[in-house]
């Protein structure tokens, strides 16, 4: 059975830029991905289709490729491409061997967790660039795995050891602070559910390793790593900034005045401190050891920052407005 013209497969005209081919292919990858179509084989296909679509069409030169000669550039079906080819003349055959299917060009991933973004964001970007170069000193930068085995004996080979994998995974304030685990399962050379720990203390931006779980290499060589990125939600009430946290709370204007104690929520619970006589709003008070565990050390913690709000009480009793009227009279300001 034919393939389907890629552009068509896509949505997209023979003169799509690189971002409106990016954009077509995100819309339909979300549309038929497998965790929103479960056992849905058509679904299933259609996916199958896209990706290998995308994977020929973000690319420069097998888009060019792939104008120029359609399925032919892929299926082994030019016979040499060297003889008056886009390759130039050089008397020695490159044709490719093999297609898609042999290059393992596609693997879909599946979070339990999350928005279909994290899935989509980076896990195609990095999964499938390679390279070659032939005797002749020729480079084909930009080829890899999906056009199968390669070439001829001769031919030195690239990216033989497995790639890293990158994806992305979103967390909550409070998971980064004390550790969580999320679970990912895939489908790739082989299907596979992950249990993955994310560690206390870990910060926006920070990667997981994990071990063996990227891509395979070639000829006997071991798998990469699939790297998962972390970004934390922000919180409604704290900020962070590195094992710090800050927060604004309110005290009772007569405990500003006067002093006395107070009660400040942390992320260990509620603790009693004692404010100091003439607080003013803005000032800072800082609880020790009551922020974010380090990750080299869990015995260390950073601090939180209470920053200090009064609260003014808009309804007065009789004998309240005459104590503040009396306050104001002796300062020597009218009520």
């Amino acid at each position: 059975m034919a393939k389907r013209d890629f552009y068509d497969c896509l949505g997209v005209t023979k003169t799509a830029t690189e971002k409106e081919i990016k954009s077509a292919y995100r819309k339909l990858a979300k549309k038929y991905h497998p965790d929103t179509n479960p056992g849905d084989k058509q679904a299933e296909q259609r996916f199958k289709e896209i990706t290998e679509a995308y994977n020929v069409l973000s690319d420069t030169e097998k888009r060019k490729l792939y104008d120029q000669f359609g399925m032919a550039a892929f299926d082994g079906s030019m016979g040499d491409p060297t003889a008056g080819g886009p390759f130039g003349g050089t008397g020695e055959s490159r044709g490719f061997e093999g297609g898609f299917g042999s290059g393992g060009g596609y693997r879909e991933y599946h979070y339990s967790t999350g928005n279909m973004d994290d899935i989509f964001g980076d896990i195609f970007g990095d999964m499938f660039h390679g390279g070659f170069s032939g005797k002749t000193g020729s480079s084909f930068g930009g080829f890899d795995s999906v056009f199968g085995s390669g070439f001829d004996g001769q031919t030195q080979y690239d990216q033989a050891e497995g790639k890293n994998v990158h994806s992305d995974v979103t967390i909550d304030f409070e998971e980064a602070a004390f550790g969580c685990d999320k679970y990912l399962r895939f489908e790739g050379e082989k299907k596979e559910s992950l249990q993955v720990h994310i560690p206390a203390g870990i910060d926006e931006g920070q990667s997981v390793r994990l071990k063996g779980k990227g891509e395979s290499g070639r000829y006997g060589k071991g798998a990469g790593d699939l790297l998962l990125k972390v970004h934390i939600r922000p919180h409604p009430e704290y900020t962070r900034k590195g094992s710090d946290v800050y927060i604004t709370q309110s005290i009772p204007y007569t405990t500003a005045v006067l002093g006395g104690k107070a009660y400040f929520k942390t992320l260990h619970g509620t603790v009693e401190c004692s404010v100091p006589a003439g607080t003013q709003s803005g000032s800072k008070i800082r609880l020790k050891n009551k922020g974010i565990v380090s990750m080299k050390d869990p015995m260390r913690h950073g601090d939180e920052y209470v920053i200090i709000q009064i609260s003014v009480p808009k309804d007065l009793t009789p004998a309240q407005r005459a104590a503040i009227e009396q306050l104001a009279r002796a300062e020597g300001r009218s009520a």
